[in-house]
């Protein structure tokens, strides 16, 4: 890339990345061990993709986050691609959810979604050539709403804006990693900020307006 930007990795409320076995979801990598050996592993498997690390950068654009607690940090490495939204809104589930409190039960039957044939026009090979395409989720909206309707699928209702206002940078590997803050609006996302020697934040957009735009 081309420029050094901000990632975040969401975690859920105990701060672990988690992968699935079996039909069952279980920790996976836990904060601790992430900012000791500065390296995030790819935890992830789902339509029929290869395991995987999502991620969000950070921008203007696209300061809100999968999850309401994670960990902001910079790396070299490049993502295998960037996409304008989550991806499961390429996928042919018949009932896409918002909030993943709703589906964490049962998240084996979610995750076996196939991709809509032709979702790699969404992929792009870094994040300056996915906001040439996709200034603003303006665009992005009519995109997949076309697409999606051109395959015989429904049209995202409103009430699933929200999964087009993040994006998803992928890494296919491990990725070595500089631990940056800490955010998230319960206490112990606090307390693990002090613990770990990182920066705190309540929200993704609070780091980004004050470190970056200030």
């Amino acid at each position: 890339m081309k420029h050094q930007y901000f990632f975040v990795k969401s975690f859920e409320e105990d701060f672990h990345t988690k992968t699935l076995k079996g039909k069952k979801k279980v920790n996976f990598q836990s904060l601790e061990n992430i900012v000791r050996t500065n390296c995030i592993r790819p935890n992830t498997k789902s339509f029929g993709q290869e395991s995987r690390l999502s991620t969000t950068i950070l921008s203007k654009n696209y300061l809100k986050t999968y999850r309401s607690q994670g960990i902001i940090f910079q790396t070299n490495e490049k993502p295998a691609y960037v996409l304008p939204f989550d991806l499961v809104v390429l996928s042919d589930a018949k009932k896409i959810i918002v909030h993943y409190y709703m589906i964490k039960e049962n998240i084996h039957i979610y995750y076996n979604h196939k991709l809509i044939p032709g979702f790699e026009k969404f992929l792009f090979k870094d994040f300056e050539s996915l906001l040439n395409e996709f200034p603003s989720h303006e665009e992005v909206w009519k995109a997949i709403n076309l697409f999606r309707e051109k395959n015989g699928l429904k049209k995202l209702p409103l009430s699933k804006h929200r999964l087009i206002e993040y994006n998803e940078a992928v890494f296919e590997k491990p990725i070595r990693i500089k631990p940056v803050a800490l955010y998230g609006y319960k206490k112990n996302a606090k307390f693990l900020a002090k613990k770990f020697k990182l920066a705190y934040f309540r929200t993704a957009r609070d780091f980004y307006k004050k470190t970056v735009l200030e």
